[in-house]
């Protein structure tokens, strides 16, 4: 082990933060349960609960005695600055014996708050320690047992405290030595004492690696706990239980929109489907459409899809009205960026939302289902085949950030069949034909997990499904080309300018700028001063500080990740509007299971700290 007394490193210097973040990563792979905001891991010794005649240096790790070492009245010990978190599950710290001094009268072990520092650990009661010149252990009393050998100069102690079994035991330069204590209370400090002139040692309480195999022992009680979780018997009530998780199963995938995945579960487990699915299909339809960061026509099409909705969640609205603006400083939102391929003459218009569907109109043959994969409009390169899908011709305004949806026209989403005949009779009777919009509607409507910049989907040529990837050719022949002679490559690089380098859309954000500030301004007399609002709208603004927003303090609002909380917000509130339970109980069910596991560990259910939910997940 690296010894850790070589120099004291003031804070601020490089090599101090590097230390400190090996020494975070390491207790959080230690100890993932463990939340230090609320129960803070010992990480030094404390120079408030110590003796006198300890002193400390080398931040805290370095304890040497500077007593008289008369007698046993001379002794004197220091605690951790934080006691063992019940939440470890397992704790360990090792202390490496730098020098024994003159006697070697050193104990190593655990205290609870309170107890006499004037005393080597394990000498009174809550006090339990190791001790260096006779190996034997001591347990709240001055006569000790015979445990281990003895240590000296250059050893290294471990102390690993078992919060499972409530146990402890000792390792001498990574052996381990046995147990030594049971029936430990909890909350007990990591302890050092020493009690003759000379005696120095270094503490590790996870700044360095360990010598002794603290992993492995952990990973051994985990295989235990997760055994123990297996073997737990079910008895009768098995088809209950396979009935609540069928239909709770059933109720996630008809929340996240997976309609044919949905259906194909219900056939095979025989169980209901709650939703209509013309009205999952709506709902996919909208979450597609913010995940590709068009969130003007989200708007849009929730506004006529759900009247009213919008206008009874103001802090809704607004929260999506904030995302636009950011969508349009990305480049990505349709009412900047349809402006950058239209032609000058028709720049005084905005274009209407692009077909929602490719079965609506051969004019816009080339936009995928549901807007997620659309490759049109993006920075102000269209292919030139279809750069005519946008004429300025039935145009439609945006709902501005002030008013409601705007009457529709045949390309706005109004004037889409969201209604689509997905009756089970047609499923079954079609399985697999290509004509079955049942069967195919998760090649064209489920939700793909793919990041889009200034609207040009990353790897676009490849969409996740369900799990798996399908491969298409989302643009038609010239793949290659975006156009108009400008590379794939080329147009990435110019991608990233602010509303994909168009004047015009540049005038148009500004625009819809001054309509949120109003918008904000208006909810602020309804409703009185927000400052979630207030400091939403700041950040979205700040955007136009910088001259590269993707690379500023604020420009993590531009990543396409941020969309999907606002996706779920809104999905959320469309079916709460139904009826139907905003969040679904698959997922209440393992967040409840969650926080009852680390509510558990935390009041000293040691075994809890090992039964993460997540391992379960498969």
């Amino acid at each position: 082990m690296a010894e850790l007394g070589a120099g004291s490193l003031p804070l601020g210097d490089p090599a101090f933060n590097y230390q400190e973040h090996e020494l975070n990563e390491r207790l959080k792979r230690l100890y993932p349960a463990v939340n230090e905001e609320e129960t803070p891991l010992p990480r030094s010794w404390s120079p408030k609960d110590k003796y006198s005649y300890i002193g400390l240096s080398q931040n805290n790790l370095r304890v040497h005695y500077k007593g008289h070492g008369k007698n046993h009245k001379d002794a004197a010990s220091v605690r951790a600055t934080h006691p063992i978190p019940a939440a470890c599950g397992i704790y360990y710290f090792e202390v490496k014996i730098v020098s024994k001094g003159r006697d070697g009268y050193m104990g190593i072990g655990l205290s609870a708050q309170g107890v006499n520092m004037n005393r080597l650990p394990g000498w009174d009661k809550h006090s339990y320690g190791y001790h260096g010149d006779d190996g034997h252990s001591f347990c709240s009393s001055g006569t000790g047992q015979p445990y281990g050998p003895t240590f000296t100069t250059g050893d290294v102690i471990g102390c690993c405290v078992n919060l499972i079994n409530n146990t402890c035991f000792y390792t001498k330069n990574g052996i381990s030595l046995g147990v030594a204590f049971t029936d430990l209370p909890p909350n007990l400090y990591p302890t050092v004492g020493l009690q003759t002139p000379g005696e120095i040692v270094d503490a590790n309480f996870g700044q360095q690696p360990f010598v002794f195999d603290i992993e492995d022992y952990m990973s051994e009680w985990r295989a235990k706990i997760h055994g123990m979780i297996a073997r737990f018997p079910i008895g009768e009530r098995l088809g209950e239980w396979q009935a609540v998780l069928q239909n709770m199963v059933s109720s996630y995938l008809v929340h996240h929109g997976y309609c044919a995945t949905a259906t194909a579960f219900a056939r095979a487990t025989e169980t209901m489907i709650q939703e209509d699915q013309t009205s999952i299909k709506n709902r996919q339809r909208i979450q597609k459409l913010v995940l590709a960061g068009r969130v003007g026509e989200a708007i849009e099409a929730t506004q006529q899809l759900y009247p009213g909705l919008l206008e009874h969640n103001p802090n809704l609205l607004f929260m999506l009205k904030c995302r636009q603006f950011v969508e349009m400083v990305n480049g990505t939102d349709s009412e900047v960026r349809c402006l950058t391929v239209r032609s000058p003459k028709s720049q005084d218009s905005y274009p209407g939302s692009p077909n929602l569907s490719p079965r609506h109109g051969a004019s816009n043959t080339h936009l995928h289902t549901g807007g997620a994969d659309s490759p049109t409009c993006s920075n102000g390169v269209t292919p030139t085949n279809k750069s005519k899908s946008h004429s300025s011709t039935g145009s439609v305004k945006y709902p501005s950030a002030s008013s409601s949806a705007s009457s529709s026209t045949s390309s706005s989403p109004s004037s889409v069949n969201y209604s689509e005949s997905n009756s089970s009779e047609s499923t079954k009777s079609q399985p697999h034909s290509t004509n079955s919009t049942q069967e195919t509607s998760d090649s064209e409507m489920e939700i793909e997990a793919e990041h889009y910049t200034n609207g040009v989907a990353e790897g676009s040529s490849a969409r996740i499904m369900n799990g798996t990837y399908k491969h298409e050719e989302i643009l038609q022949q010239d793949d290659n080309s975006l156009g108009n002679g400008v590379t794939a490559d080329e147009d990435c690089s110019k991608s990233r300018q602010l509303c994909g380098g168009n004047q015009a859309a540049t005038e148009r954000m500004i625009q819809f700028g001054r309509e949120l500030q109003a918008l904000q301004e208006q909810l602020c007399r309804e409703y009185g001063k927000n400052a979630t609002h207030k400091k939403m709208l700041q950040d979205a603004f700040s955007l136009l500080a910088y001259s590269d927003p993707w690379n500023c303090p604020v420009g993590q609002q531009l990543d396409p990740t941020q969309r999907e909380s606002l996706c779920s917000a809104l999905n959320s509130a469309i079916l709460e509007s139904q009826n139907l339970p905003k969040q679904p109980p698959l997922m209440l069910a393992l967040g409840q299971a969650t926080e009852c596991v680390q509510l558990m560990a935390r009041v000293r259910s040691g075994s809890c700290s090992f039964a993460r939910v997540d391992n379960f997940l498969h």
